[in-house]
């Protein structure tokens, strides 16, 4: 019976499997081949989220890495025990406090989700599924032809 549980997605959609999810997925975008599918993975489910009233906007922080070397702030919401970070639209910065510089200190809760089924469930959650085409499947479908190296006396021009 407990195995059947399991494999229900209606019940794995809770708020907190939802936020650990984000967590895991987030955590290694960080270091991951396609980092942009796992970061839009995070950010649609956040702002589903949002809209479901399962999640809440905190306010803002400077973010610890600034694009151009300019300040920049984020958006600190909270999901269940977890809190994570998305850009700002225009809307929060009237109407979120601001809430300085993120606090070292805090840590969000340890997750135990592999990657893959935090993926599955994010995508079961926000209906996005991931380009298999990886960079190097891309090249191997172009067919190059071969051209000979041509060469050219001293000053001459290549074309």
């Amino acid at each position: 019976m407990d195995d059947h549980k399991r494999l229900d997605p209606t019940k794995q959609l809770t708020t907190e499997n939802l936020a650990r999810a984000i967590y895991v997925v987030n955590r290694h975008a960080k270091t991951a081949p396609n980092p942009k599918y796992l970061y839009l993975l995070k950010k649609n489910a956040l702002i589903k989220l949002l809209k479901e009233g399962k999640a809440q906007k905190e306010g803002l922080h400077f973010s610890n890495n600034p694009k151009f070397s300019q300040q920049q702030s984020d958006v600190l919401v909270s999901a269940g025990e977890y809190y994570f970070h998305m850009p700002p639209t225009k809307d929060d910065f009237d109407k979120l406090p601001h809430l300085g510089t993120l606090n070292q200190t805090y840590r969000n809760p340890k997750a135990n989700m592999s990657l893959t089924k935090a993926k599955n469930l994010l995508q079961n959650y926000v209906g996005l599924n991931e380009d298999k085409k990886s960079p190097q499947s891309i090249h191997s479908t172009q067919t190059r032809t071969y051209e000979k190296p041509v060469f050219k006396r001293l000053g001459e021009s290549y074309r």
